[in-house]
């Protein structure tokens, strides 16, 4: 991502962002901001069809590991059916990624569009040798 995206954070809320004016919020190039124990998924106008099918999420499994050779992020959207909805996106669509040793939960998942929070979901982390993963949730 060439655009800096720039946040005025309140907490896991986000105040303000530049994000819905970027070219890749035009693209519809979803963008994973970290702040304060949340894991915050800006979803542009152009994407809001997605709002949709996170619809009936229990928890959101973040994980990272490599996608045709490069460094990557899956958010499945585990909802206990056979086929929850998942997002893929490279690290450049992330402001930052989580280390290692802080695999696990503990943390939330908040989906934004410009008209503020729209969902808020328990999170999981870990990391994988390869994407896709799409593997449910085991305790490690």
């Amino acid at each position: 991502m060439k655009d800096k995206i720039i946040f005025t954070n309140e907490g896991q809320a986000i105040r303000e962002t530049n994000y819905w004016n970027t070219k890749h919020a035009a693209a519809g190039l979803v963008f994973l901001s970290w702040n304060a124990g949340a894991a915050r998924l800006l979803v542009p106008d152009a994407a809001k069809g997605l709002l949709s099918e996170m619809r009936g999420t229990k928890y959101v499994i973040i994980s990272r590991g490599s996608y045709a050779g490069r460094d990557a992020l899956e958010l499945l959207f585990e909802d206990g059916s056979d086929a929850p909805f998942c997002i893929h996106i490279m690290v450049e669509q992330s402001d930052r990624m989580l280390p290692v040793n802080e695999q696990g939960g503990g943390f939330v998942v908040t989906i934004w569009t410009r008209g503020g929070q729209k969902h808020r979901y328990d999170g999981k982390y870990r990391v994988v040798a390869t994407l896709p993963c799409l593997e449910p949730w085991s305790e490690q």
